[in-house]
């Protein structure tokens, strides 16, 4: 395709200086792009405005038969989606084929949570290391205000407001929001930054460090709950959403204000945020299935 690897080249420009989009999404813009370049050279599509809707459906039905889930492909739709709003605005083509154009649909699946129960045995941490006191209180802190694993490790010391007992987190679409800390996580905290400060050079602005005083990453920060989920005894394993998920079902259970847990989820759309109040249904159903005396099966 003439010009075709060279415009997708200026589109990763484009979203990384003005739209600011995070370095995980722009890899994965990279990568759904290229394999759509990669049909088109199969296909003899001879660049971007050549490609049409029809072009588009076989495309997307071939990489489903290749294996990819409904949710890979939705997003490969966005990608694409998003791409050809770029190519509208520079006047490259004059169509976008992707619109109207959506992926199978997945089974919706319930997120796991945690219970109050376990959440108060994996706090249940008793350690004096500098690893210890800084993973228990990226534990509080992910549980006290659902924050993304990415809106984690970005965050800065200059985000963290002990007097105000708040941090502010940047999530998806560059858009930013304040949250509550809690008690026990503003503790968790104080504790950390102490002992941060035996870390860390005076440049380093990461709020959540390495041994090394570097900021620490992604990975490391769903190795360290993996670990504790086991040492604590818990029976699924533990990864930063699901105590994310635990936060939003916890909160929803106790308030059932669903539009204030999607502003604290920084959820764009309600509809997001509305599976947890099928979460609470199930665990209400559970429940009534223990407790009701028609509902209990016969021992």
């Amino acid at each position: 395709m003439q010009d075709g690897q060279r415009q997708v080249e200026d589109y990763l420009q484009y979203i990384h200086v003005e739209k600011r989009l995070s370095p995980l999404t722009q890899k994965h813009y990279r990568r759904d792009l290229q394999s759509l370049l990669v049909f088109c050279q199969s296909q003899n599509i001879a660049s971007w405005s050549a490609l049409d809707s029809h072009h588009l459906r076989a495309f997307i039905s071939q990489r489903h038969r290749r294996g990819l889930s409904s949710s890979s492909l939705q997003r490969e739709l966005s990608s694409i989606r998003s791409f050809y709003h770029y190519l509208l605005r520079e006047r490259i083509t004059n169509v976008n084929p992707a619109l109207g154009i959506s992926a199978p649909k997945k089974p919706r699946k319930l997120p796991k949570t945690l219970d109050v129960d376990q959440v108060n045995q994996l706090f249940d941490i008793q350690t004096s290391s500098s690893v210890g006191i800084r993973d228990r209180a990226i534990l509080e802190l992910l549980y006290s205000s659902g924050l993304r694993l990415a809106e984690l490790v970005s965050a800065n010391m200059t985000d963290i407001n002990l007097t105000d007992k708040t941090i502010r987190v940047t999530g998806k679409g560059a858009k930013t929001r304040i949250l509550p800390v809690g008690r026990l996580a503003i503790q968790a905290l104080k504790s950390w930054i102490q002992e941060r400060s035996k870390l860390v050079d005076i440049d380093e602005h990461a709020l959540f460090v390495s041994q090394r005083g570097t900021r620490l990453s992604a990975r490391a920060v769903q190795q360290r709950l993996h670990q504790w989920g086991i040492k604590q005894g818990l029976d699924s394993r533990l990864h930063p959403h699901k105590l994310r998920h635990s936060f939003a079902s916890h909160l929803l259970e106790s308030s059932s204000n669903l539009r204030a847990v999607q502003e604290l989820l920084g959820h764009a759309d309600i509809s997001t945020t509305q599976i947890y109040t099928h979460l609470d249904f199930q665990h209400l159903a559970q429940v009534y299935d223990k407790a009701h005396p028609r509902a209990k099966k016969k021992r």
